[in-house]
C-alpha cells in the first residue's frame, strides 16, 4: 500500500469540468471531508456503473457535509459522461495524471490489459451495467487504472486509500460510509452472476 503524502499530493492541479478552473487538489478537502473517486476513463462502461453506484451515497454524504468528487485522467469522453448523468458529485480532470501516479494507481501494458479487462469481476459488472442500460466505449486511454481516496476535513488524515488491482475492483458503499463515520440507507446494486452467454467483455 502506497503511503499518501497529503501535503505533496494536495499541491497537484486538477481542472473543474464545470467551470474549467484549475485548482489544487487540497482545495477539495480544505473545508470538508471528501470522497475522491478516480475513474479509469469517462467512457468505461464499468466505471460508469461504479460512478452510479457511488452516487447512491451522495444525499447522505451531502447531509453530513462530505463532498463527493469524481476525477478522470483525461477530458476524452467527459461530455458524454456528464450528459449520461452517471455521477452525482463534482467532476475534475487530472490532465497530467500526476495524482494517479502519486496515489499508486497502476498503468496496464497493452498485454496486461486484455486479461484484466476480460476477468470475471469486469464481466460481471459489465453485464450489470448493460442490464441497467449503461453503455460504454473503448475510446481514450485504456491502460490507466483508478481507485479512491477519502480525506478528512483540512487534510487532517487519509481515511481510506484504495487502489484497483483489477478494473472491476471497487470499494463497497458500506466501507465508504464506515470510513467517514456516517450512516447511509443506500443499497448496493447486486452484481450479477456472470456466464459466457451474458458476458461479452
Amino acid at each position: 500500500m502506497t503511503t499518501v503524502d497529503l501535503a505533496r499530493v494536495g499541491k497537484n492541479l486538477v481542472k473543474s469540468a464545470e467551470s474549467g478552473e484549475t485548482v489544487e487538489l487540497q482545495s477539495l478537502w480544505k473545508d470538508q471531508p471528501v470522497v475522491l473517486f478516480f475513474l479509469r476513463r469517462f467512457g468505461c462502461q464499468v466505471c460508469r456503473w461504479m460512478a452510479s453506484e457511488i452516487s447512491k451515497l451522495e444525499p447522505d454524504l451531502r447531509a453530513n457535509g462530505v463532498a463527493l468528487v469524481g476525477v478522470g485522467p483525461e477530458e476524452f469522453g467527459l461530455k458524454e459522461f456528464k450528459e449520461g448523468g452517471f455521477f452525482k458529485g463534482s467532476i475534475y480532470v487530472d490532465e497530467q495524471k500526476k495524482t494517479y501516479k502519486d496515489l499508486g494507481f497502476k498503468r496496464y501494458t497493452a498485454l496486461s490489459i486484455v486479461p484484466a479487462a476480460l476477468g470475471k469481476k469486469v464481466r460481471d459488472i459489465a453485464s450489470k451495467a448493460s442490464a441497467e442500460g449503461i453503455q460504454g466505449n473503448f475510446s481514450g486511454d485504456l491502460l490507466q487504472s483508478g481507485g479512491m481516496l477519502i480525506v478528512a476535513k483540512g487534510g487532517e488524515k487519509v481515511l481510506l486509500h484504495f487502489i484497483q488491482d483489477s478494473p472491476g475492483d471497487l470499494v463497497a458503499l458500506e466501507d465508504i460510509s464506515k470510513a467517514l463515520g456516517v450512516s447511509s440507507s443506500a443499497k448496493a446494486g447486486q452484481k450479477p452472476v456472470c456466464n459466457d452467454d451474458v458476458c461479452t467483455r
